[in-house]
């Protein structure tokens, strides 16, 4: 799994464990719903640092907490 595919994993896992959609993630956050709607589409290769702490804010959730996950401990290189 590649960091941006295990970002958005993480987040869908979160949202659906707290029972939220994408539009109120971005209330809660502070972020416009195209953000968050951006920031999940598979096309889209690049992650904002700023825009997931503000989600992660928004679900509650530090930093830290949201890097633990367990998408995030085989990651694949980057560079090719």
């Amino acid at each position: 799994m590649h960091m941006k595919e295990a970002v958005v994993t993480r987040f869908q896992d979160l949202c659906r464990e707290r029972g939220i959609k994408y539009n109120e993630l971005a209330t809660r956050s502070g972020v416009t719903p195209s953000t968050v709607y951006s920031m999940m589409d598979a096309r889209r290769e690049d992650v904002s640092v700023v825009t997931v702490k503000k989600l992660c804010d928004g679900l509650g959730v530090t930093i830290p907490e949201f890097f633990t996950a367990p998408c995030f401990e085989d990651l694949e290189q980057e560079i090719y």
